[in-house]
């Protein structure tokens, strides 16, 4: 079994302070950005996936958190991008809070067990309410990324 570490599926050039002011602009330009990874081999399938999951049950998951994450066949390995915002927007998060920080994740539609187990690790650190303070005045990519991938 593999171990699964979150800093071996982000990198600085998928982090970025997004533009978008309603969250159907911040998948888009999400889905852009996570393009970008040699993983997603087809992103028209990927874009798909995305939004019909995101029309079944909203992946805001609170705290101003957005999860939107996708398993296709046409993905070789995992690949995340994160995205923030600097005016928060309405997600359809559970706790009726405005987001700020999205999380794509892309996954092959094989990697059942290490996808919930990728999903587990990166929501459990976004729940350390100290990393979400430090999260919002991270300077730039680089300090998000340190934040995101240092397991302390």
């Amino acid at each position: 079994m593999r171990i699964i570490e979150i800093s071996n599926f982000i990198s600085e050039d998928r982090i970025k302070e997004l533009e978008a002011t309603n969250k159907d602009d911040a998948l888009s330009e999400m889905i852009e950005l996570i393009s970008t990874s040699d993983n997603i081999l087809n992103i028209k399938a990927f874009k798909k996936s995305i939004l019909k999951r995101e029309k079944l049950m909203s992946t805001g998951i609170g705290y101003g958190i957005a999860v939107p994450h996708a398993k296709i066949k046409e993905c070789s390995d995992f690949v995340i991008a994160i995205g923030r915002l600097s005016t928060p927007i309405e997600y359809e998060s559970i706790d009726d809070k405005p987001v700020n920080l999205i999380f794509m994740i892309g996954a092959s539609d094989h990697q059942d067990k290490e996808y919930i187990r990728l999903l587990s690790r990166l929501v459990l650190r976004l729940k350390d309410k100290k990393i979400l303070k430090q999260l919002a005045k991270a300077k730039n990519s680089n300090e998000i990324y340190q934040l995101i991938t240092n397991s302390k």
